[in-house]
């Protein structure tokens, strides 16, 4: 009897299933990169991780899109950011591709080498290769109002670039010695990164300037012009499936909806300034 019951059992199709949609986790980069405050949101290790580990989790992900909007900020959080996501790249044998979107420029160009391809849009900003350090002097204007800078520091260079002091040459020179080191560490993770893709001159590619997407390509900067879901179901097929990564909110956009804290405005006025200004030097 058993014998027969699986006789006929053996003659019932089993149901075809078709493989499921190739996923593409899209992982938003978006806002200057650094420490941040209680206030702000900026982009660093600290804050990305669990989203970066969110991309790589996502069930049937084929591939990790890096959505990048950023004029830059810190090297350090930027290569932290960049190892990272090259890292689960690396363990989890899943491809990692960038597109910069408005911009992508310095610290912001540096996250996208995690990247085995950079795509830009034809009016995007990228590059900015380069370090700067940026501040003013009241020296002249606390001397104009009467007011005495007293300054007691154990250590012969404690006190370098003091803002209410008057700018001394070997300060100066000790902040250009610091620079190009970070300068040509920025410029090693470059050549690492894209290798005989670069095209350019060093002189220019390394320069500080930036472009738009279509000569950025020309220096090997990017490898083409697209956007994230174009690409990615060329690649991928027509069925691609996208699951963005989600944001939090930041403290702006939970002071509008009524939600998170109220005080201390005036820091983030301050941060917001400071994030308005590096937006600033590319024309955003």
């Amino acid at each position: 009897m058993m014998k027969k019951i699986k006789q006929a059992l053996s003659k019932i199709p089993l149901p075809v299933f078709q493989n499921p949609a190739p996923v593409v986790a899209i992982l938003p980069l978006e806002g200057v990169i650094g420490s941040g405050s209680r206030f702000t949101t900026a982009l660093n290790l600290a804050g990305l991780e669990d989203k970066i580990n969110q991309a790589f989790d996502v069930y049937n992900v084929k591939a990790v899109a890096l959505a990048v909007n950023s004029p830059g900020g810190s090297p350090v959080q930027s290569e932290l950011i960049m190892r990272r996501i090259q890292k689960l790249s690396a363990e989890k044998k899943i491809p990692v591709y960038a597109f910069a979107e408005d911009v992508a420029a310095s610290g912001g160009y540096l996250i996208s080498l995690a990247a085995e391809e950079i795509y830009a849009h034809e009016a995007s900003i990228v590059g900015s290769i380069g370090v700067i350090s940026a501040g003013f002097g009241f020296n002249k204007a606390i001397e104009k109002i009467g007011v005495e800078r007293r300054v007691y520091a154990a250590g012969d260079n404690k006190s370098i670039l003091d803002p209410f002091q008057p700018e001394k040459d070997k300060d100066v020179k000790l902040l250009k010695e610091l620079q190009k080191e970070i300068h040509d560490f920025f410029k090693s993770l470059v050549k690492e990164s894209r290798g005989d893709r670069l095209k350019g001159t060093q002189k220019i590619m390394f320069s500080g300037q930036f472009w738009a997407g279509k000569e950025a390509m020309k220096l090997g900067l990017v490898d083409g012009i697209g956007d994230i879901h174009t690409v990615m179901k060329e690649k991928l097929g027509d069925k691609t499936k996208f699951k963005r990564i989600k944001e939090d909110k930041g403290f702006i956009k939970s002071l509008l909806g009524m939600t998170g804290p109220k005080q201390r405005i005036s820091e983030e006025i301050i941060a917001t300034l400071e994030s308005k200004s590096l937006w600033g030097r590319f024309g955003l």
